[in-house]
């Protein structure tokens, strides 16, 4: 069994993916998983693509988002995960 956890850390704007990083530990191995700036804006009512707008929807949802990311890292493994805007829409 996985053991998945996500550091409380402020997740880091990526200007040229239009995405925020955000950590998660698997079995002790650091890695860098993303949400875009769509999937934000789309799913989870983020202003505009600026950095403070994306990462006030985060932490606004930070439960969602990260139980989506433990979902796939569950499902492919300990690998970097990126939560595009298509997986939340077939997953609602």
């Amino acid at each position: 069994m996985m053991k998945i956890s996500f550091p409380l850390e402020t997740p880091a704007y990526c200007e040229a993916d239009l995405a925020l990083a955000f950590p998660a530990v698997v079995n002790g191995i650091r890695l860098e998983c993303s949400i875009t700036a769509e999937a934000l804006e789309d799913h989870f009512g983020a202003a505009s693509i600026r950095a403070e707008d994306l990462q006030n929807a985060f932490r606004a949802h930070a439960h969602t988002i990260h139980v989506a990311a433990r979902r796939i890292l569950t499902e492919l493994g300990a690998m970097p995960v990126a939560l595009h805007s298509g997986y939340f829409r077939f997953s609602e």
